[in-house]
């Protein structure tokens, strides 16, 4: 009898422990938040959040014209006088430009290195991998991964040098654990983008820098609607169990997850499974949860890919005449 409830006791304080209810909860207020990506969609909630919250915050991205219909919608929550709401146009494409984007906030703030680095910026544009051109490969790379490493680069030695204990906190996406077709130019960035997540959260531990990933499906931004357009039809298709959440839904997830400390971050269902089933030996949210959510997902998954591959086969006769209509290859 004393063993089994010893063992049903150390259960439960680890998995508290690993909820993280002994920690103390990140509190963004009084913080200086940069945000790339933060014009629309996630980036933009994730500011609107930390506004409400009472965070200094400073929006990067390339559009100058949704930056400044941003700003106007962080300024109607700001809480305080005294916060700075800031938002400039860069692209982060390139290692200078971010380095250039991220100096120029600092210096808007005395030179202090922000709190919290947290990078939603970055696009998907999914085809098939046959019609791809080399350059579209290229910028897959330049909008899935090096839009986040080059300013975590900039970030991480900044945050270093100033002997900043702060956060860096990258956006992946389901597809950071496994793909599907049509996203050949996107889902190698963002399975990169993990693995630099794993690596710098080892190393960064010499700092105290905390380093946090967030893994959303598919989220309504106005970016989803860009990707509409030239989507394949049976990445469509095979994405219609997928019901999506509103921005505003994974700012908060998102925030939640930093707040608690999680390392690997999901909001949604489909997330925890492939998050428990995909970690290998990243810490555990929660030990008991995270072993649930691993045991539905070593069961229901395989099920649902080979749903997905006789999805596919079965699309290859439509497929064929797909090829033959934009000229691919010849009917012979």
């Amino acid at each position: 009898m004393f063993l089994p409830a010893a063992l049903a006791v150390t259960l439960v304080l680890v998995s508290l422990v690993t909820m993280g209810l002994f920690r103390q909860r990140w509190n963004p207020s009084n913080k200086h938040c940069y945000i790339t990506g933060g014009s629309t969609g996630l980036g933009l909630a994730l500011a609107i959040l930390l506004t409400k919250k009472g965070a200094d915050v400073s929006i990067v991205a390339r559009d100058q014209t949704k930056l400044s219909a941003a700003l106007q919608e962080l300024e109607k929550v700001r809480q305080t006088p005294s916060q700075k709401l800031k938002a400039y146009s860069f692209s982060l494409t390139e290692p200078k430009l971010a380095s250039d984007a991220l100096e120029t906030v600092c210096a808007e703030h005395g030179g202090r290195t922000p709190d919290a680095i947290l990078m939603c910026a970055g696009a998907s544009r999914p085809s098939f991998f046959v019609e791809s051109e080399a350059e579209d490969l290229k910028r897959g790379m330049d909008n899935a991964y090096w839009v986040q490493a080059y300013t975590a680069w900039a970030a991480a030695k900044r945050m270093v040098k100033t002997q900043t204990q702060g956060k860096i906190v990258f956006v992946g996406s389901v597809l950071s654990f496994m793909s599907i077709i049509g996203y050949s130019s996107y889902s190698p960035g963002k399975y990169a983008l993990r693995g630099l997540a794993e690596s710098l959260r080892s190393e960064l531990q010499l700092y105290d820098i905390d380093v946090q990933m967030y893994f959303p499906s598919t989220i309504f931004s106005p970016g989803y609607e860009e990707e509409q357009i030239d989507k394949p039809e049976i990445t469509k298709k095979i994405e219609e169990t997928d019901g999506g959440q509103q921005p505003e839904e994974c700012a908060q997830a998102l925030f939640e997850g930093i707040a608690r400390g999680d390392f690997h971050i999901t909001g949604e269902f489909l997330g925890h499974l492939f998050r428990s089933t995909g970690r290998g030996v990243s810490p555990y949210n929660n030990v008991f949860l995270d072993s649930i959510y691993g045991l539905i997902g070593v069961i229901g998954l395989p099920i649902w890919r080979r749903s997905v591959d006789k999805l596919i086969k079965g699309n290859q006769r439509e497929h064929r005449q797909y090829l033959m209509s934009k000229g691919f290859h010849s009917r012979s």
